[in-house]
């Protein structure tokens, strides 16, 4: 499958507007949060819009402040080496991969949660941008200078060990490693870039 023809339109904003326009519904009608939330229950009764429209709710100001900072650090770059039309495309698939695979868990466990949230699919943007800007440098709390891969990769073993470890509860950490993943397969599909060869320089 071949990329999009190339173009650029600002999606990385248009996305964070919708977020924001979603999260003031979930704040006027916080009913809404079910209806948008994926729920594992009520996506086997039929609710399967709740793999797109999880990414769009947020829990709370916190959480999608630094995310929406994430998109709007990170997404503009990648936007403008894929285009606009594949960015969007990148960003809805990988973020519905990274909620079908958490279902999936959610269900083979017999869990019951709320999924709400665009880490997963911010994870897989975040793994774009250190793939095409390997020497980028990134200040880890504002001060230690880190090359862009050591920080995605660095991120992803934390997200790794929380994961198994059971640490930092009503953190979806599996999703986030989901996203990682979906990037991971979409850029070698898609554009035939292995982000390892990146981030190595090859």
């Amino acid at each position: 499958m071949r990329p999009f023809r190339y173009s650029s339109f600002s999606v990385v904003y248009i996305l964070i507007a919708v977020n924001v326009a979603v999260f003031l519904i979930q704040n006027v009608f916080p009913v809404s949060s079910y209806y948008l939330a994926m729920i594992p229950a009520y996506v086997m009764e039929g609710w399967v819009w709740q793999f797109v429209t999880y990414m769009f709710a947020h829990g709370g100001v916190r959480h999608i402040f630094f995310n929406m900072l994430g998109l709007f650090i990170f997404g503009p770059h990648v936007e403008q080496e894929m285009g606009s039309f594949e960015f969007l495309c990148y960003y809805l698939v990988t973020g519905m991969i990274a909620g079908i695979a958490s279902f999936a868990v959610y269900v083979f466990l017999g869990t019951q949660a709320l999924l709400l949230g665009a880490s997963g699919a911010l994870f897989a943007v975040e793994l774009a941008f250190a793939a095409y800007f390997p020497h980028a440098m990134l200040a880890v709390f504002g001060l230690i200078p880190v090359r862009a891969p050591m920080l995605v990769l660095g991120y992803t073993a934390l997200e790794l060990f929380f994961s198994v470890s059971g640490l930092q509860a009503g953190v979806a950490h599996m999703t986030h490693l989901f996203g990682f993943a979906a990037g991971w397969l979409y850029l070698m599909i898609r554009f035939r870039i292995n982000p390892w060869r990146a981030f190595r320089g090859r």
